[in-house]
């Protein structure tokens, strides 16, 4: 299983220290959900907090846009420090294009598709696609409960990932947590998105290998 914990729900008034907690935890990625006020309801951060992230972070960024016309600054999230790039279909008019560019500069590249989004919309992109981010919360908001019909929407992605791109990474952001991970990894989940879950948690760390580690 794949943990990239999500520093939406982190201290940011700490973030070097909640940084350097995630360095030295099992986590795989770091998560950073960009906001535009606009895509979504809120508002969070952008490339000059990400280049600081960057240079403390020792593992790879997974950096999640829910932004309008995220076309326009694939090279700038580069330059920034993205190393995994995840652009939202309901965003992007010609997603293959804007595919072939994230890839072109490096990054593994990622499409998320919203709670009402149907999965086979992808069918015929998945093969060029690195990662699936499916969101089982309404995104642009921490803290939310997981939408139970997600749990089809990973098996019939996996189904169709087995059959036109065997090692897609299905990654699952909202309401993830050790409660849920065993039953999200059964229907097909390997990457796991959490934020409250690990953040505010007694033991963070304890939390992600509790995540990493799912039986």
């Amino acid at each position: 299983m794949i943990v990239s914990p999500s520093l939406l729900s982190a201290d940011f008034l700490t973030l070097s220290s909640e940084i350097e907690m995630l360095n030295n935890s099992k986590a795989d990625w770091i998560h950073l959900d960009i906001m535009d006020g606009m895509f979504v309801p809120n508002i969070t951060f952008g490339f000059p907090v990400i280049s600081q992230i960057k240079k403390a972070a020792k593992k790879p960024l997974d950096v999640h846009l829910m932004i309008e016309k995220p076309e326009r600054y694939v090279k700038a999230f580069r330059k920034a420090g993205a190393d995994i790039l995840t652009v939202h279909y309901e965003a992007v008019v010609h997603l293959h294009r804007c595919v072939q560019e994230i890839k072109n500069e490096g990054m593994k590249a990622g499409v998320s598709l919203n709670p009402h989004t149907p999965v086979h919309v992808l069918e015929h992109i998945l093969p060029d696609l690195n990662v699936v981010l499916l969101m089982s919360v309404n995104p642009g908001f921490g803290g939310q409960s997981f939408i139970p019909e997600s749990m089809n929407k990973i098996r019939i992605l996996r189904q169709l990932a087995n059959e036109k791109n065997p090692g897609l990474i299905i990654e699952v952001d909202g309401g993830v947590s050790p409660d849920n991970v065993k039953k999200l990894a059964d229907a097909g989940m390997n990457a796991a998105v959490a934020g409250s879950a690990v953040f505010k948690a007694d033991d963070p760390s304890g939390v992600i290998s509790e995540l990493k580690h799912v039986n």
